[in-house]
């Protein structure tokens, strides 16, 4: 049973740091793409960052570049995304996704990010 469980979110004051972690099960996670997606509300989901299988590639919306970080432990099935500097503009469900070419791509429920002071 493939599981991508967020962790993480929660509410942070503008220019604060968070970490999610999405730990991933049930395939071969060392073989995936991985991607955190994030979804304000009335807005359609759009990609934050995304990392290589072996975790040597990274890409970053232009709103996040700078401040946000994507990594993966292959070793523990974990993808991280470290966010600093947070602006209220960042308020949204955060995903976590795993993409395989040929293969179905998976998703995690979903954590919340809340910037406000």
């Amino acid at each position: 049973q493939v599981q991508l469980v967020e962790s993480g979110g929660g509410l942070v004051q503008p220019g604060g740091p968070l970490r999610l972690s999405c730990a991933a099960s049930g395939f071969t996670f060392s073989l995936y793409v991985m991607k955190w997606y994030r979804q304000a509300p009335g807005k359609e989901r759009e990609l934050v960052a995304g990392i290589s299988s072996a975790g040597g590639n990274t890409n970053y919306a232009d709103s996040v570049k700078g401040r946000f970080t994507i990594s993966r432990d292959n070793a523990k099935n974990t993808v991280f995304l470290q966010m600093n500097s947070l602006k209220p503009e960042d308020t949204a469900v955060y995903y976590c996704n795993a993409q395989l070419p040929g293969r179905q791509a998976y998703w995690g429920q979903g954590t919340q990010v809340t910037v406000s002071s």
